[in-house]
């Protein structure tokens, strides 16, 4: 039992990179009038809404909506009586490549009930607003170097309810960025002698537990899943819950003015580091390397593979800390949204994107060199499609994207299956 418990855990915890689907018997359906969503420069689009009840329109239904480019605010809003359950909304047009927007509301039962549709304007023509700074290399390669020099002093503890007949399951931290502060993960590796590509799982924002990636170490490879906050992932629920709202709060803004003080430096060598140590395992065979990740995870995958080249290929969701400058050009920026209607003084926000553009995931996508596996969605405003395509489209090495119009911060099942595939596939498997 307890192993399927995990197994269960793993699963659950993989495939929630982000918020999950949940189903409601009331819904607001909201479609663009173009089936694959995408428009060309000037092309008016229309939004369709139905109101439903255990799938059966609504008549005299009040609904409220707003029509907005990704992020801004609001171009239209009104509210409105469906009298006969249906609504077509004239949304415009955009003149630049992006993302228009529809969201309706409405109440049931003293609930707010949304929904959402995105139209794509020539996404693939999206660039960055993201400036590479000329030392940007340099930095990245000193701090490198600086970690080189802290020993891993590796530390492993068996976890034998974890571990199958296939897999031995271990709790692994290493030292990473000075002295005395570690990174966690949890470690899988095939019980048969051998020798085993790896993958590095990367973890989404939050503060939280690992159950490790026993699965896929299960299908023959070696898996390290890892948190970034220096803390052990095997305490109970309540430590996570009490650092999250205590000195791990709101954690991704900490320090944006100094670029050697921004919370991602050590994360970013945390996870070179995680990279070196499975290239040092005697079962690793030298030659296969991923790292996947979603949201937090999309952008600590590619930053990986650019800052540690033995990585040999990324699967990438959604990445957060995608052209965070955007908003400075009257577009999304990428999560965690930090110049989103900023209140900071001029000199200081002028600091803060000087230093953004180092950890910008899409100045590092611009160098990456191995194969991509990239998943978004166009409903998504927590890493919006804008930020992201803004990455995907600098990318020069191998790449395959999967879009989801209708997604926002998830994954569905069939995609998630699709991303291991491709994972199998790199891997030999």
């Amino acid at each position: 039992m307890k192993r399927l418990f995990f197994i269960f855990i793993s699963f659950c915890m993989a495939a929630a990179l982000s918020a999950q689907l949940q189903e409601r018997m009331v819904k607001v359906n909201v479609v663009p009038d173009h089936v694959d969503w995408k428009y060309e420069l000037g092309e008016k689009v229309k939004f369709n809404v139905v109101v439903t009840k255990n799938r059966v329109p609504q008549e005299n239904v009040t609904v409220w909506y707003e029509v907005a480019q990704d992020m801004m605010h609001p171009l239209l809003k009104d509210t409105i009586v469906l009298e006969n359950g249906v609504l077509t909304l004239d949304a415009g047009t955009m003149k630049t490549p992006g993302f228009l927007r529809c969201r309706v509301w409405t109440k049931y039962d003293g609930r707010t009930v949304e929904g959402r549709a995105t139209a794509a304007f020539e996404p693939e023509k999206i660039k960055p607003t993201a400036v590479l700074p000329n030392d940007f290399n340099t930095f990245w390669e000193s701090a490198k170097q600086e970690n080189v020099r802290i020993p891993m002093n590796v530390k492993l503890r068996l976890l034998p309810e974890r571990c199958t007949e296939k897999v031995n399951v271990y709790e692994w931290n290493v030292q990473n960025y000075r002295l005395n502060s570690r990174v966690y993960g949890i470690l899988c590796v095939p019980v048969k002698p051998g020798k085993y590509p790896a993958l590095l799982r990367v973890p989404g924002a939050g503060v939280r537990g690992y159950a490790g990636a026993i699965v896929e170490a299960e299908k023959g490879m070696i898996t390290l899943e890892i948190g970034i906050h220096g803390i052990p992932v095997t305490l109970e629920p309540s430590v996570y819950a009490s650092l999250s709202q205590g000195g791990l709060y709101r954690y991704q803004y900490q320090n944006w003015d100094n670029r050697d003080e921004v919370y991602y430096k050590r994360v970013y060598m945390g996870c070179v580091r995680a990279v070196d140590y499975l290239c040092s395992m005697k079962e690793f065979d030298g030659s296969n390397l991923l790292v996947q990740g979603g949201s937090q995870g999309g952008a600590l995958a590619i930053v990986t593979a650019v800052l540690n080249p033995r990585v040999t290929g990324v699967v990438s969701f959604f990445p957060a800390l995608s052209d965070l400058s955007g908003y400075e050009k009257g577009r999304a920026g990428g999560w965690p949204h930090l110049f989103r209607d900023s209140t900071d003084a001029v000199e200081i926000r002028k600091k803060k994107l000087e230093v953004s553009s180092y950890y910008d995931v899409a100045n590092f996508a611009k160098q990456l060199k191995v194969p991509v596996f990239f998943y978004l969605g166009y409903n998504d405003m927590v890493c919006p499609p804008t930020s992201t395509f803004s990455v995907y489209n600098v990318i020069t090495s191998p790449k395959e994207i999967v879009i989801m119009e209708e997604a926002e911060h998830y994954v569905y099942p069939e995609h998630w299956s699709q991303a291991l595939q491709w994972i199998y596939s790199k891997q030999g498997m």
